[in-house]
This record gives C-alpha cells, structure tokens and sequence, in this order.
C-alpha cells in the first residue's frame, strides 16, 4: 500500500471538455455510473456543498489528500481507519436501474467507523454495502421478502461512502466487464467554512466499459430520487429509481 500524497500540495486538474491527456481522463471517469451516484449522494447528503466540477488526476502531479487515504495498486483508493465501531446506524439510499438484470447502487452516510474494519478497501465496502441493502430489502415479517433481498444484494454493483466528520468519502464498483472489485475514486469534503468537495481518480490508462444498462431515473426528482439531477446517460439513467431510503 502507498500512501498518497502530503496535505496541502496543489493536484493536477482539469475539465471533462478540455483538451489533452487530462481532458480525456477526467470525460472516462465522469462518464460511469460510480461518478454519477456520488453526485447524488452529495446532492442528498450535503446539500450547498459544491460538488465537483471535475476528477483530480492519481498518479500524474496529484496530492494534497493525505492521510487516511493510501492506494492499493490496480483495487484502488482505501482508507485507514485509527479504530472501528459495531452497533453505528449510518444512513443510506439505495437505487436500481435496469428491469431484466437491475442494478443496485447505495449511497451511505455516516461515520466510516461502521463499516467495521481498520483498513477499508474496495472488498470490505462492498461487503458492507451488500449487508446493509439486505437489512433495508428484506422484511422480517414478509418470508417471500428474503429472495428480493438476497437478489438486491448480490446486484449492488456501486457504493459511495460519505464521512462528514471526517471529510472524506470512498467510492467503489464492479467492473462491469472483468467483474472485479475496485475504488477508482477518493472524496475529500472541506468543513462547513468553504463547502468543497474534491474528488480524486487514479490514472491507470484505461477507463472500465460503462455501456451497459441505460435509462431515465425518476423519484422525487425527475432525474434520478433526491437532490439535483445530474441526467440521462449509460448509468443510472432512465430507469433507475430510489428504492429505499433509512435515515
């Protein structure tokens, strides 16, 4: 595991439209479905915040995030925790797109400590994810509700974290080709003083195969549940739909 960087170093950057090496980076990492679901998460979790405009590029000139996060070759960013707490009730959302083979995604917030390791990587969050989408689908007075929830956690596929407290977030997906598991983004969330979050993207030269299911979301927005829409694409699109929510 590396560490990633020293707080208070400026990182490369760019806009999804501008040209060159960075331009393309940021457009293969804004473009998938993890990038779209922590939008939403923001949207609904820290709303005024200013959500980010684009990906900071990892490796490539990128630091300044510091402690607790490290990386972990090709499975991505993690987290190192100084301790973990069992009992914690974060909150959470969770959507589906897709009707024939749905897709899960599950936004949760709360103290990163819930998820009840030291070391959080892209297998220990998912796991976490997996439990709580089966603790919100499956109903304990409803027997035909376990093969629902069974199904709904197997199918999570994206998880964004969010830890106010401790500023910083976690994202992680399956790839959609090979099947494995990574966190291709690190969120950095500045105190209530400058409401910024910063999101950071390693730079390994190939971006994962988004096309895949399609759709429109709709919800208490029209774009896709809470929060300000982010629009139609290849992720989380028209079909996608606030399934539950705990709070």
């Amino acid at each position: 595991m590396d560490g990633v960087g020293e707080p208070g170093r400026q990182p490369q950057e760019g806009r999804a439209g501008a040209g060159g090496a960075q331009g393309e980076f940021a457009h293969d990492v804004m473009g998938r479905p993890i990038w779209r679901l922590m939008l939403r998460g923001l949207g609904v979790y820290l709303p005024g915040w200013r959500t980010p405009e684009t990906v900071l590029r990892v490796p490539g000139g990128a630091t300044g995030f510091g402690p607790p996060a490290f990386l972990d070759g090709a499975a991505g960013f993690g987290l190192q925790l100084p301790d973990r707490r069992r009992g914690l009730e974060p909150d959470r959302e969770i959507y589906v797109r897709g009707r024939e083979n749905p897709s899960f995604g599950i936004v949760v917030a709360g103290p990163a400590e819930a998820i009840g390791s030291r070391v959080v990587d892209a297998e220990a969050l998912m796991r976490f994810a997996r439990r709580l989408t089966f603790e919100e689908l499956f109903d304990t007075g409803d027997a035909d509700s376990v093969p629902y929830a069974v199904r709904g956690a197997r199918a999570v596929e994206n998880v964004v974290f969010l830890d106010r407290a401790a500023g910083v977030g976690l994202c992680a997906e399956v790839e959609p080709v090979t099947r494995a598991l990574h966190c291709p983004l690190y969120v950095r969330i500045g105190g209530p003083a400058e409401r910024t979050v910063w999101a950071y993207a390693l730079n390994t030269g190939h971006a994962p195969n988004t096309h895949g299911a399609s759709g429109t979301a709709h919800g208490t927005d029209p774009a896709y549940g809470a929060g300000p829409a982010y629009g139609a694409g290849p992720a989380y699109g028209a079909e996608a739909q606030a399934v539950r929510s705990h709070s």
